[in-house]
């Protein structure tokens, strides 16, 4: 845990960076597995089940067995919270739908957008020491929503050949039917190329591990979009003299504990709340069940006492967190200031974990810094927007000369006889 009193602003750039890992090794990995991929189809996913997993299986394909009898395999109380997460985050995605408008921009002349969904998505879940189920609620229901036609989804296996349970019920919920037992990298290269059992998608979603994230990087060089580069989670909190300490910790540590190079970080213009919530934090983390995680992730994180809330939020536009949390009075003053966040939380009571599982926002948003020019995943990350244009004769005389002029004065004399032929008509 590193604390810092009024650094200056000089030293803001050493402290926003994140923990730096060694790229080049695990890029030569992911090459490797991708090449595999491309070249033996299934059997190699099979091979990188039982080198990378530990597990042999028969079929890649979730059978509907499988995925009816998860129902019986979680209780009544998790189907529950599950179905009441999904009807907030469809409403509040159902609501991103935006009606089409036509624009006469000369007389004539009128233009307009509309969305089409793109037609073959995957979505990456992570199977291992925590299986994000909410994930699925957080991808698949907006992809349900803007109505893409194929939707698939990998995650590992666990060392039985089976997947947790809740991924399949929530992936059921929601509508998926083609679930593949496949991890890490080689799953990310399954989608990209397809495979004899997996198709191929244009567009691919989810976190990971650094292999992951490597491998959605590589996929783009094969023609396939991804949702927004990725890397480790984090937070950013906000405080005041008002802010509750020991709310401030749980939420620092919800981040801390995803894993060993997740960052928090944590500023207060008040000295007594940041020593107050440095011990919360030590005192948290001892009952936590993945507190050498939290541990390892404070190594790098920053607790910082700061001059103003101006200042502050300055700090973290530069930071530009994946998590904001503003734990101030009259919060409603400073939105405006903010400029760089993925998701923000405002006030005491709006834990980072609302936002997680399941106040209606998504929780796949840009990490390490790519708040800057990445949104998170909303329902437009599902479709395309094709613009249309249509010209009256009327629409072409009172735009014509403007266009021949343009095309004439670039040299480009085949564009101004396009106008100049309909016109002479």
């Amino acid at each position: 845990m590193n604390i810092h009193q009024l650094p200056s602003k000089n030293s803001w750039n050493e402290l926003i960076k994140r923990p730096v890992f060694k790229r080049e090794e695990i890029s030569e990995i992911v090459s490797g597995i991708f090449d595999e991929v491309q070249k033996f189809g299934d059997k190699a996913l099979f091979d990188f089940n039982k080198k990378f997993d530990s597990v042999e299986i028969e079929n890649l394909l979730v059978s509907k067995n499988e995925i009816e009898n998860s129902s019986n395999l979680i209780s009544e109380e998790l189907k529950n919270a599950i179905q009441q997460a999904k009807k907030n985050i469809t409403k509040f995605h159902g609501s991103q739908n935006t009606e089409i408008q036509k624009i006469e921009t000369t007389k004539g002349v009128i233009c307009w957008r509309e969305n089409r969904a793109i037609e073959k998505v995957g979505i990456y879940i992570p199977g291992g020491t925590a299986p994000l189920f909410s994930t699925v609620l957080m991808l698949a229901i907006p992809a349900q929503l803007a109505g893409c036609k194929e939707i698939i989804l990998c995650t590992p296996p666990d060392k039985n050949g089976q997947i947790n349970p809740a991924i399949l019920y929530t992936a059921q919920l929601c509508g998926i039917t083609h679930i593949f037992k496949i991890g890490g990298a080689q799953a990310i290269a399954a989608m990209t190329f397809g495979t004899e059992t997996i198709p191929n998608v244009y567009k691919i979603f989810g976190p990971g591990n650094q292999f992951v994230v490597a491998a959605k990087e590589l996929a783009q060089n094969f023609g396939v979009a991804i949702d927004m580069p990725a890397g480790p989670s984090e937070v950013l909190i906000i405080a005041d003299e008002n802010a509750i300490p020991e709310f401030c910790a749980a939420d620092l540590l919800s981040q801390a504990e995803h894993g060993s190079d997740s960052q928090v970080i944590f500023i207060s213009i008040d000295l007594k709340t940041l020593n107050e919530t440095v011990d919360e934090v030590k005192k948290q983390i001892k009952n936590l069940p993945r507190n050498e995680f939290a541990q390892k992730s404070l190594d790098n994180s920053h607790f910082i006492l700061i001059k103003n809330i101006e200042e502050a939020l300055e700090f973290s536009n530069l930071y530009a967190p994946e998590h904001l949390i503003l734990a101030i009075k009259n919060f409603e003053n400073y939105i405006s200031l903010i400029q760089n966040a993925g998701s923000v939380f405002l006030g005491n009571y709006s834990c980072e974990s609302a936002g997680d599982y399941a106040s209606g926002t998504n929780h796949t948003l840009p990490t390490n810094g790519f708040a800057k020019n990445y949104s998170g995943v909303s329902l437009d990350s599902f479709v395309k927007k094709i613009t249309f244009q249509n010209l009256s004769k009327d629409g072409l005389q009172n735009l014509g000369k403007t266009i021949e002029i343009m095309a004439e004065a670039e040299g480009l004399i085949a564009h101004k006889n396009a106008v100049s032929i309909r016109l002479k008509q």
